[in-house]
């Protein structure tokens, strides 16, 4: 079974975008794992089944990383899903709400 597409909040490339840059600059095997292992592993287990984990806000969802404190934050919508933030799990928590 295919999976919907998957868009990026452009806040929410931002945000992938400086973590891979953070971790890149203090170690480049462990940006690659951010990248390649964890966040892509994530991308694919959400669009398998977008409606196994909770709902926070407004129909928004959260997938927690199980190696780096982050969550992928999205929502599904009816012909895709899209990602709302790459959230640090110790930072600001909730900033994303206005982008629903």
């Amino acid at each position: 079974m295919a999976g919907k597409e998957v868009q990026f909040h452009e806040e929410a490339s931002a945000e992938y975008e400086a973590a891979f840059d953070w971790y890149f600059a203090r170690s480049e095997l462990a940006a690659l794992k951010f990248a390649e292992e964890e966040l892509s592993r994530a991308i694919v287990t959400i669009t398998q089944a977008p409606q196994r984990w909770p709902h926070t806000v407004d129909g928004a969802r959260k997938f927690l990383l199980q190696i780096f404190p982050f969550a992928v934050v999205y929502r599904e919508l009816p012909a895709i899903i899209q990602i709302l933030a790459i959230a640090h799990g110790r930072r600001r928590p909730g900033y994303w709400k206005k982008r629903l």
